[in-house]
């Protein structure tokens, strides 16, 4: 890729036209790391940039960005320019093409600033970009409060980076971060979703967690984790304390690499615990149903961020069911293979373990499951059935209701090894429901 971003800025110098590598990558190369994306920052004009290239689309012209597509990869090449007044809080209302001067002081953090010359291998770092990667930080372009009006998104950006790279947050861009936090509500869902799942599937995630309660801005993206600050569970079960607590703990406790519906089902599985916390006769707390409530209240959380119909269902279906792993040694067979047939129990298992490990410690659940599973590994845990509805209508059944109710009995004994064959699945529906013979 690297090789293709050259040639890319190989063919505007030879056009006469400046051309640097700008942004992230250059903050990656200076970090010493190989960058995963290359944008490109030119003072060709963007029909320029269009007529040089032969596979090229405006994506925002207007701003003077094209897509260019070179050896199947694809370059941002943005004309260099300064912004007049942002009026919505994320666009300009007029830009102005410019030099490489001007164009890095309209950028958002000094580590993002710096621009990189291909053709004579030299860094140009015009913000002090190199000595905030020294020191590891954070730290808006000029006024930081001007560049977070213009784009509120660039809060939610600081804690990103402070939490992926482990960078601290410089003072006055903290200060001004702290000062606006609130405003983040005027961006969009599927803005601070995208923002949000950086945050939490990085490894360094309870870093951003403590960075986004701090700052302000869990309070005003999701009120329903701050609203678990101070409330108690029981202490033979919670000793580590209060429901945020607990969370937190859990965050801590998850490998590095997670899925999307793991960090966001740890997140939201004990939300509606502030909302069911009731004391009982004998003055133990409970959170009755809080599984229940839970689970829909991740749903509306999930649906206002705009997360995938997938990744939203997934998370649901682990938030509503992480109660029922406490009964897993008490059901029958048949019941608990298919409870560990459904697609999100590998990640509920992982879910109940930081749970458990993040409170009483207690793992016994987690541990029969491992060996159920092991013991089930040698067969599907769902086998091919042994009866299906055209059986069941060569019995002289017609198709209705009932016929649900005979596959899944058939299924219940044959899950727990009553019926293991199809001629005795067949014998024991003609025995048990009085059927005729078969054809």
């Amino acid at each position: 890729m690297e090789e293709a971003a050259r040639r890319v800025a190989r063919r505007l110098r030879e056009s006469g036209h400046i051309a640097y590598f700008a942004g992230g990558c250059v903050r990656d190369m200076v970090r010493g790391l190989t960058p995963k994306d290359y944008d490109i920052a030119t003072d060709a004009r963007p029909e320029a940039v269009q007529n040089l290239f032969a596979r090229t689309f405006a994506v925002g012209a207007h701003f003077g960005v094209i897509i260019v597509l070179e050896n199947g990869f694809q370059f941002e090449v943005a004309t260099f320019r300064s912004d007049d007044a942002y009026i919505d809080g994320r666009h300009p209302s007029a830009v102005h093409f410019s030099s490489p001067e001007e164009d890095a002081q309209r950028r958002d953090f000094t580590i993002n600033g710096m621009f990189y010359d291909p053709v004579a291998d030299k860094v140009i770092d015009l913000v002090g970009g190199r000595a905030d990667i020294e020191a590891k930080l954070v730290r808006a372009i000029g006024d930081p409060a001007q560049r977070f009006a213009e784009d509120r998104l660039r809060m939610l950006r600081a804690v990103r980076f402070a939490t992926v790279l482990d960078y601290e947050i410089e003072k006055q861009t903290w200060d001004a971060l702290l000062t606006n936090a609130a405003s983040i509500s005027q961006i969009s869902a599927e803005r601070i979703r995208d923002e949000l799942v950086r945050i939490f599937l990085s490894p360094n995630r309870v870093r951003g967690w403590d960075l986004l309660d701090s700052s302000g801005l869990m309070r005003a993206i999701l009120p329903e984790l701050d609203a678990m600050k101070g409330v108690l569970q029981p202490e033979q079960f919670h000793p580590e304390g209060d429901v945020f607590v607990h969370t937190r703990l859990m965050l801590l406790l998850l490998p590095e690499k997670v899925s999307v519906q793991l960090v966001f089902a740890v997140l939201f599985h004990d939300v509606a615990k502030p909302v069911t916390a009731r004391m009982d006769k004998t003055g133990r707390i409970r959170f009755n149903e809080h599984d229940r409530i839970g689970a829909q209240m991740t749903e509306a959380i999930m649906r206002r961020l705009r997360f995938s119909g997938d990744e939203i269902e997934a998370t649901v279906e682990m938030v509503s069911q992480h109660m029922v792993f406490k009964d897993a040694p008490r059901m029958r067979v048949a019941k608990l293979k298919r409870f560990m047939a459904r697609p999100t129990f590998e990640e509920e298992l992982e879910l109940h373990r930081v749970d458990c490990e993040s409170s009483h410690r207690n793992l016994d659940n987690y541990e029969f499951l491992l060996r159920k599973r092991e013991e089930f590994t040698n067969e599907p845990i769902i086998p091919a059935p042994l009866v299906r509805g055209d059986d069941l209508i060569a019995l002289g059944l017609k198709p209705g209701p009932k016929f649900g109710e005979i596959l899944e009995a058939v299924e219940t004994r044959q899950l727990e090894g009553t019926l293991r064959t199809r001629e005795e699945a067949l014998e024991w529906v003609k025995g048990e429901y009085s059927l005729g013979a078969a054809d």
